[in-house]
């Protein structure tokens, strides 16, 4: 009874103030005699905890429960079906420019709204997107001192949590300059950890690391957890805007605290009033559950940009993967990828398969000499002597194709935008409609200049500074009815909702580590993806590999199968036919899966699937009748039973199936065992698909009522 006495004790005394914790010995000594539960009482300020607040989800599993302790410590906790999830949280801010923002609060009102929208998503997995939800917006203000007040406002949904600070304009602060902010995420259940390190020099492109969560140490967003008894939860935030990105760093109690991106002077300078990012909890008893949420779209704001009919989500080709194989090269010379002659190769390819892009990298002036180190040197408005850009641009259009532009700045990000508007008028009046665009260099290294001649600063690239640059690009790139595709982005946060001109983006580690990674993605890696990093939206991972081999012969640990199966288990409305030419021409029947996938959906289920195992997704054609399933698999070989509920009820369907040959494994010879079968199906069938390691299948869904 002693020991377990001291051990709970230990584990209050991690929360008292230090005045507390000085006299623990004599506390402890008094309390000897009582119960276990009377001396926890004695020593802790949260037994002297007052519930002021809560709010629960439409459905009434989830609640939310606001504490205040006897020291005005303002904690929130999440509770499932009445057991805790997130057990108490505590919330707050340090400043540089003033007193923290964390004790002596009292409650000072609060108020409750219930909403149940529909609204329509211009392109994207589903066309009609639900969103409802309970809001409890709770006003809190310091009982002494200055008086300075903040709202937290917590929106339930039925599939998790999102809460933000929303602080208003007041005499006493009137500049907030964030040191830290002190939200917590108690995660009250032991649980396994999906994450990637933060504040690396690689930025987001690690493999995941699959570990307890006592071990996670400085972690990026999405983080994804299941609970030792099933729980699925996914931490990220919803709406980064003028703001540090937010990672989590394992704190002392086991919780998992807010660490802000680093900046100058600190993470986060705002003039009041602002509200913070959301912050996100998706709670799904399945693995498909967090991909089938719309938690983060639904947090953020509604469409600022009108009708984007002039995106086109497309499949598109391009000079990218011979580079990558070191066959071609960026730089000009002998060896040059993007020369006319090139291009107009690839647009003929594009045009004779029904590719409306073809992106080519390595078009403009810079990319000679030791560009990565030296991105001052590009320019975005003139092309190499060997592309004739505006040549070539008349020859795709003539053949219902676009250009895809390229803007890689490697990270002279000032420069760049000294030139953007004028890069982009330019692709306008060439009919250039989406653009890649890149920021390569090591993490911390962006380079903010703010006056021509001036100092060169550097950033981070998920600091506040880069929040507010991708937010200039994407919204000077609509005013010229432009998308943008991200690469070494910062993070998404369903900001695509608001700026549906934002497309897609990297963030992860791609295709390109295929060719040249060493390792290259293992079998786990695609599948870990889905339940992580695309969870917070999509991804441009440049799928569609068949050749099965990179650089100097290196094998990618997939099979035929899998490589077709990513086009619908990797969403992005613009999906890469990434491969050579020649190589498709290899791989008929596998090329026209390729060629017959859709890219924009109304409707997206999860069929199956555990995190970093396997996964099946079914997605809906926009517009068409036509269904398409992906399945992926990790190096273990299994059988899936898919049940087919998802077609409609009186309907037959031939079910066009790319699968894993007999004996097909993601190593050696075996990736390209391969197999094209048709079967009759309808509503309610089971299919049983063997998967082999590394392994996949596509599913094309042909109604043949129709």
């Amino acid at each position: 009874m002693a020991v377990a006495f001291r051990r709970c004790l230990r584990v209050a005394s991690l929360r008292l103030p230090s005045f507390l914790r000085r006299h623990q010995r004599a506390a402890f000594a008094t309390a000897a005699g009582t119960s276990l539960l009377a001396a926890l009482l004695l020593l802790s300020p949260l037994a002297q905890a007052e519930t002021v607040a809560r709010v629960a989800s439409p459905d009434g599993r989830i609640e939310v429960q606001l504490d205040l302790n006897g020291e005005g410590r303002l904690a929130y906790r999440v509770l499932r079906d009445g057991q805790p999830v997130i057990r108490d949280s505590r919330l707050g801010f340090i400043f540089r420019n003033g007193r923290q923002l964390l004790r002596n609060l009292r409650l000072d009102g609060q108020a409750s709204t219930r909403v149940d929208t529909t609204w329509e998503q211009p392109w994207g997995e589903r066309r009609e997107v639900r969103d409802h939800h309970n809001e409890l917006r709770a006003h809190f203000v310091e009982k002494d001192g200055d008086h300075r007040r903040f709202d937290m406002v917590f929106r339930v949904f039925d599939d998790g949590v999102g809460f933000r600070y929303d602080i208003p304009r007041q005499p006493a602060l009137r500049q907030a300059q964030i040191v830290q902010e002190l939200t917590e995420f108690a995660i009250a259940r032991p649980a396994t950890a999906w994450w990637i390190p933060a504040l690396e020099w690689n930025r987001e492109e690690y493999l995941y690391r699959k570990t307890p969560l006592a071990e996670v140490g400085l972690a990026q967003t999405p983080l994804t957890l299941r609970t030792d008894d099933g729980l699925h939860l996914s931490l990220h935030e919803a709406a980064l805007v003028d703001y540090a990105g937010m990672n989590l760093v394992r704190g002392g109690d086991g919780e998992l605290r807010a660490a802000l991106t680093p900046g100058s002077p600190v993470p986060v300078v705002r003039a009041t009033p602002f509200a913070t990012p959301w912050r996100t909890i998706t709670i799904s008893e399945r693995a498909g559950g967090l991909v089938e949420s719309n938690l983060i779209l639904n947090l953020n704001e509604p469409n600022r940009l009108g009708d984007v009919g002039w995106f086109k989500p497309s499949k598109f080709v391009g000079v990218w993967w011979s580079l990558h194989l070191n066959q071609q090269s960026w730089a000009t010379g002998p060896e040059h990828g993007a020369t006319t002659a090139n291009t107009r190769r690839m647009i003929d390819f594009a045009a004779a398969n029904g590719f409306r892009g073809v992106l080519v990298e390595g078009w403009n002036v810079g990319w000679d000499g030791d560009w990565f180190a030296n991105g001052w040197n590009f320019d975005f408005r003139k092309p190499t002597p060997d592309y004739d850009l505006a040549g070539l641009a008349a020859y795709a259009t003539a053949k219902g194709v676009h250009l895809i532009g390229h803007h890689e700045t490697a990270c002279a990000v000032s420069h760049y935008e000294r030139q953007m508007d004028s890069a982009f008028a330019l692709f306008q009046r060439l009919g250039i409609d989406v653009v890649k665009t890149g920021y390569v260099c090591d993490a911390g290294q962006i380079e903010r200049q703010d006056a021509p001649g001036g100092a060169v600063l550097r950033e981070w690239h998920e600091g506040q500074w880069m929040s507010n640059h991708h937010l200039r690009v994407v919204r000077d790139a609509a005013r010229h009815h432009i998308a943008i595709d991200a690469h070494e982005p910062i993070k998404d946060t369903g900001l695509r909702r608001t700026y549906p001109n934002w497309v897609a983006r990297e963030g992860a580690r791609g295709m390109e580590y295929n060719a040249w990674g060493r390792p290259p993605n293992p079998p786990e890696h695609e599948v870990t993806l889905v339940f992580t990093r695309l969870l917070a939206g999509p991804m441009d991972y440049t799928p569609g590999i068949v050749s099965l081999t990179g650089r100097d012969g290196q094998e990618i640990q997939s099979t035929l199968a899998r490589q077709l199966a990513l086009y619908v288990g990797v969403y992005s409305p613009i999906q890469m036919v990434a491969d050579l030419p020649e190589h498709y021409a290899e791989h008929p029947q596998a090329f026209q899966f390729i060629k017959d996938v859709a890219v924009d959906w109304d409707e997206s289920r999860v069929l199956a699937g555990e995190v970093g195992e396997y996964v099946a997704i079914a997605r809906k054609q926009r517009g068409a009748p036509l269904w398409f399933v992906g399945a992926m698999n990790d190096r273990h070989p299994r059988t899936l039973s898919l049940v087919l509920d998802f077609l409609d009820p009186g309907k037959h369907y031939r079910a066009e199936i790319y699968r894993d040959g007999e004996g097909a494994d993601w190593r050696g010879a075996a990736r390209f065992r391969f197999v094209r079968d048709d079967k009759a199906v309808t509503r309610g069938d089971v299919l049983s698909l063997w998967l082999a390691g590394g392994g996949g299948a596509a599913i094309r869904l042909v109604p043949l009522d129709d």
